[in-house]
Order: structure tokens, then C-alpha cells, then sequence
């Protein structure tokens, strides 16, 4: 009973439009009142706890060195760079894009900010080579979902919190899954380039390949950074994330010198927009599980589904595939981490899922979410950065969302992909 009044009131305010933090806080409120065990402080107390985590200054850290990364020209000499070494091949701007988009995915560890800072340059690139405008957009909005997936992943970040997992092998778990993915978009971009009979770039010369990658070097050189920095021992993620914003300032300002007073309002204003908001719902969901947590609601559901018959790894992997596929419609990802892994961490331990497969497994699961609809954050950014549709950019993604699900397929039948280099690694 109390299960079915928490998660009613939840949607109810949802329906509402109520925002997602104080929909959590909202219902949990509702039900310690009613049943008898709110006190004023619970609720305060239970959100500083939930925020009172080194580990989770990682997450404002990527999200400003991402930020600095897309105003302060990194990004813009990483994708010069490419199009001058890969630009010629068939699909060439295709290539550039997933690229594009893998590196600054190995940077950012946010995929809304990835779309945004490759799709405002490559989506007019594309168009202006006589790409669809429509395939363009999908490209971008479904490969700038690498940004959660290859390290450094916020919602990763957020997993290891949750379930008490090292962040450090949460990351180079995501290493070989991020790159089969990488393998996947460009294998398609180029047979759908020649299918179309899209052209070619003009070859760069060899001068204008050593210049570009000269000037773009400062900028790949930091993923190598912030892994190298947490792999080796040197830091934690989040001391690499402050590494990660002190030299993106420094190239922006010193090297690149693409920034001014002017760009900083811009760049603390959208890193403090996005870090409140994760924080915010890390600390609501806190609540929500202080609720779920007293009333055994976690215990209740695990002991119904392993007295089924029917429940295993497989039929596991298949019920939450379609619970993230549902809730991914309405829910941004940190949201559905935060609900779910509760109730599904015990479960999933006894039917014995590692934690770091289910990791990878779970965040290719919210990838596909960022470019489903009504909620998808990569269809909002592409849309408004293309000015299109959502329905438009929603079109362009559908076949990259097949892509997903097949990628998806593979990781859950084959755990090494995800399991082998954390086995290989101490931390």
C-alpha cells in the first residue's frame, strides 16, 4: 500500500509539472506525514548528508572544464583537427562528428554538453556539405550521448555514490564499451555516406595537418590528463576534475586566448545552471530513499521478484531494459539512478549481475533515453541549436536508436566487455 501511495503521489506532482527534486521531496513528505514519522529536521539533514560527499565535487568540476572547453576554443580546434585528417573520407563529416564527440566526451562526462558544443559547429558543417539536415541533427544529438559512457561519466560519478562502487573502475569500465559504440556510429555513417553519395571534403595538405594537430594537441592532451591522473594514483576524480578546470583555463585563456570577461558570465552561469540541478536531485532522492529505505520497500520488492520462478540474469536485464525505456521518457538519467538502483541494487546482487557490468549496461540504457522522447535532453539542445522540431530531431535519431539497442544486446551477453579492463586494474 505504501509503495503504490509513495510512487502515486511522485507521478501525480510530476503530471503537474512540478519540477523533478521537488517531486521527490514532495511525495517522500506526503508519506512520512502520513504515516506519523516527520519530524523538521529529517528533511534538511537527510539532503546536506547526501551532498556532504568529496567525491561529488567531481560533477561541477567536469561540468565547468566542459563549459570552458566549448567557449574557450578546445573543442572548435579539435574538430579543425580532425576534418583535416579524416575530412576526405567517405562520410568524412560524419566521422569528424563521432570523433568530435568521443573526445569531448572524454572531457565533459556530460552528454547534453557534448551535443551542444559539437552540434553548433558540425550540424551547419554538414548542411552546407549537403547532408540531410535531418541526419545531421540525429547524428549529433545520438553520438553526443557518448558523453556518459566514456570516462569521465557524471552519471557514473553519481552510480558509484549510490551504490558504494570504486568511480575509478566505474570509468575504465566504460572504456571498451565507449569505443565499440564509437566502432558502431562511424561503420554506419560511412556505409550511409556512400548510400547517399554524400561527398568529400577536399584533402588537407600535409602543412595544414601538422598545423592543425599542433594547435589542436592542447586540447586532446587533457583526457590523457585526467585519466592519466586517476589511474595512476595521482588524484581522485574529483581532485582530476579541478585539474581538468585549471588547465582548460589556462589553454583557453593563455593559448587559444577564444575567451573574455564577457564569455565568463556565460560559462559560470550554464556550469551552475546544470550543477544545481544534479545536485538538487541527488539530495531530493535522498529523501525519497530515507522513505523507501523505513519502510523496507527495497526488501519487499526484491524478496517478491526472487521468489519468481521466472527471474534471472537475462529476464533481469530484459525488465529493467524496459523500466529505463519507459521512465527515460519523462526522467533525465541522474533521476532514474536515483530511483531506481535502491530497489534494483539487492536484487541485482542476488541474481548475481556484477555491479560494474550493470553499470555500463544501465548507462547505455540511459543513453538511448537522452535521444527518446518527450524528455530526451539531447533532442531539446540539438533542437534549439538547429532551431527545429523536437519531432524533427526525434526523426533523425530513431535508426541510431536501433544502433543503441544492438549495442546494448552485445554488452549485456558479453560482461568481459565491460568487466575486462577493471579486472586487469587495481585501485
Amino acid at each position: 500500500m505504501n509503495i503504490a501511495a509513495l510512487f502515486s503521489s511522485f507521478t501525480f506532482l510530476i503530471l503537474f509539472r512540478i519540477p523533478i527534486a521537488i517531486a521527490l521531496v514532495g511525495a517522500s513528505i506526503i508519506m512520512f506525514w502520513l504515516t506519523g514519522t516527520f519530524t523538521t529536521w529529517t528533511i534538511p539533514h537527510k539532503m546536506f548528508t547526501a551532498l556532504n560527499s568529496t567525491t561529488l565535487v567531481a560533477i561541477p568540476g567536469f561540468v565547468l572544464a566542459g563549459a570552458i572547453m566549448a567557449k574557450g576554443g578546445i573543442s572548435k580546434y579539435l574538430i579543425d583537427a580532425l576534418r583535416a585528417w579524416v575530412g576526405h573520407l567517405s562520410g568524412g563529416l560524419s566521422v569528424v562528428t563521432i570523433l568530435a564527440c568521443t573526445f569531448f566526451a572524454a572531457i565533459s562526462g556530460s552528454s547534453p554538453a557534448t551535443a551542444a558544443a559539437v552540434g553548433s559547429i558540425m550540424i551547419p558543417a554538414m548542411v552546407d556539405a549537403g547532408y540531410n539536415k535531418r541526419y545531421a541533427m540525429g547524428l549529433v544529438a545520438a553520438s553526443g550521448t557518448l558523453g556518459i559512457l566514456i570516462p569521465p561519466s557524471i552519471p557514473l560519478i553519481v552510480y558509484g555514490v549510490v551504490t558504494e562502487q570504486s568511480i575509478g573502475k566505474l570509468f575504465i569500465a566504460g572504456v571498451i564499451p565507449g569505443m565499440f559504440l564509437t566502432l558502431m556510429l562511424i561503420i554506419y555513417a560511412v556505409i550511409y555516406a556512400k548510400k547517399k553519395g554524400y561527398g568529400r571534403l577536399e584533402k588537407a595538405t600535409w602543412a595544414k595537418r601538422r598545423s592543425s594537430l599542433s594547435k589542436a594537441s592542447w586540447g586532446a592532451f587533457l583526457p590523457i590528463l585526467i585519466l592519466g591522473c586517476i589511474y595512476s594514483g595521482a588524484t581522485t576524480p574529483s581532485e582530476a576534475a579541478i585539474i581538468a578546470c585549471v588547465y582548460s583555463l589556462i589553454v583557453s585563456l593563455f593559448i587559444y586566448k577564444e575567451t573574455s570577461l564577457n564569455n565568463w558570465h556565460q560559462i559560470l552561469k550554464d556550469s551552475i545552471g546544470v550543477s544545481s540541478m544534479i545536485m538538487l536531485i541527488i539530495a531530493a532522492a535522498s529523501v525519497f530513499s530515507l522513505y523507501m529505505t523505513q519502510e523496507q520497500i527495497p526488501q519487499t520488492i526484491a524478496n517478491a521478484m526472487l521468489s519468481s520462478d521466472f527471474l534471472g540474469k537475462t529476464t533481469f536485464f530484459i525488465a529493467t531494459a524496459i523500466l529505463f525505456l519507459i521512465l527515460g521518457m519523462f526522467l533525465e538519467s541522474s533521476s532514474i539512478m536515483l530511483i531506481t538502483l535502491p530497489l534494483l541494487l539487492p536484487i541485482m546482487l542476488s541474481v548475481g549481475i556484477n555491479p560494474y557490468h550493470f553499470a555500463i549496461v544501465m548507462i547505455i540504457n540511459m543513453e538511448i533515453a537522452q535521444i527518446t522522447p518527450p524528455v530526451g535532453l539531447n533532442l531539446f539542445v540539438i533542437s534549439g541549436i538547429a532551431k527545429e522540431n523536437l519531432s524533427e530531431v526525434f526523426k533523425g535519431s530513431a535508426v541510431f536508436i536501433l544502433l543503441m539497442v544492438v549495442c546494448l544486446i552485445i554488452m549485456m551477453v558479453f560482461p568481459s566487455l565491460s568487466l575486462w579492463l577493471p579486472n586487469k586494474m587495481s585501485f
